[in-house]
């Protein structure tokens, strides 16, 4: 499988997107100052068609760095698991991050909020 090595710089961000984005100014989101939010929110409660929008603007490379620097993100364990093998990120890194007190706080707080628009819950 051939894998996305260039990253486009041209980013419109299509009407759909709004949904994730309900507590910011929508129209006032850019990619440049606001990438890493961007990113989190679509990969913690995109869809589909976001997540296909986020990966046609960003490399695998860059993505799994994104990842790894912020040791999974908000993402949730079935999101991480996903990544895991799509990004080739190895398991015993994955699994350190699941297994992590702070991740489990978060979930606690943010998960039952998180589940109405997680992808991966409607499976």
């Amino acid at each position: 499988m051939k894998r996305r090595t260039r990253i486009r710089k041209s980013v419109r961000r299509p009407p759909s997107l709004r949904p994730f984005f309900w507590d910011y100014n929508f129209s006032r989101l850019t990619w440049t100052a606001d990438r890493d939010l961007i990113i989190a929110r679509i990969l913690a409660v995109g869809n589909w068609d976001s997540i296909r929008w986020l990966c046609r603007r960003v490399s695998d490379a860059e993505l799994c760095e994104w990842l790894v620097l912020r040791r999974g993100g908000p993402l949730g364990k079935k999101s991480l698991r996903y990544w895991e093998l799509i990004l080739r990120i190895p398991k015993e890194q994955v699994d350190a991050w699941i297994a992590d007190p702070e991740r489990e706080k978060w979930n606690r707080e943010y998960g039952e909020y998180a589940k109405q628009f997680d992808f991966w819950s409607n499976r």
